[in-house]
């Protein structure tokens, strides 16, 4: 990303991706009022730049397919209660941004009319380009695909600029800087790197995706406040991905 003029957005449509234990500062609380409601705001500061914004959160905060099955449970039945939280955190999300009078509407991969619009990919690119921010629930449909692969997925599908990642840390390391202080953090790193040392920032389907499609990831730190819209404007915040060694 180049230094731009903070008025005129670098991205014109994003994709975000947040993970269901972003919404949950609070240990005691699946779902932290406090945290929906900063994230919204967050959100409501890029769209006010003209940003068409897509989101993707996903449902660890209240269940998590894969760990399920690995306790016993057939994967099948963990990754459709999975993808079932996901649409709670979606659910949530949205009430919060409608409180602050930002329109949005949530698209689920599985259907259930009477909460969310089935995903049709048309409809996500109209409701975007009329200003509504859009909010993809119940990951791909599909068990075995993570929501790093649905925001993949979905970023392709809606012609997105970028994915922004929203993390609990300031970008990508080459190690948890949570656990070793020695950490070194990439400021860009291409898709090939990441694959290739396994720094799982997102998983390799999603990655991969994102390669063949040439989207941009930006690793950043989600509770550090104005951090989308420095990204939006032009500044370097956190990690970026994009570019391939052999390219």
């Amino acid at each position: 990303m180049e230094d731009n003029d903070p008025a005129t957005p670098v991205y014109k449509r994003i994709l975000l991706k947040l993970s269901g234990e972003a919404l949950r500062a609070d240990k005691n609380l699946e779902i932290d009022p406090s945290i929906v409601k900063q994230i919204a705001q967050e959100i409501l500061d890029i769209k006010q730049l003209g940003v068409q914004i897509g989101i993707v959160v996903g449902g660890g905060n209240i269940f998590r397919g894969l760990s399920a099955s690995t306790r016993g449970m057939d994967r099948v039945a963990a990754d459709h209660m999975g993808m079932l939280a996901t649409v709670i955190n979606s659910i949530a999300l949205q009430d919060f941004l409608e409180r602050n009078k930002v329109p949005c509407r949530v698209m689920s991969a599985i259907r259930m009319e009477e909460m969310a619009e089935p995903f049709i990919r048309r409809r996500a690119i109209s409701h975007l380009e009329k200003g509504f921010v859009v909010i993809f629930a119940a990951g791909t449909g599909n068990p075995y695909f993570t929501t790093d692969t649905a925001a993949a997925l979905r970023a392709i599908e809606i012609n997105a600029d970028a994915i922004l990642k929203a993390t609990k840390v300031d970008g990508v390391y080459d190690s948890d800087p949570v656990n070793n202080h020695n950490a070194e953090k990439f400021t860009s790193i291409t898709y090939s790197e990441v694959l290739d040392k396994d720094l799982r920032v997102m998983d390799a389907t999603a990655v991969t995706l994102c390669r063949e499609n040439k989207i941009p990831i930006v690793v950043f730190k989600l509770l550090e406040p104005g951090n989308l819209k420095r990204i939006i404007s032009g500044e370097q915040v956190g990690s970026i991905v994009q570019g391939d060694k052999n390219a």
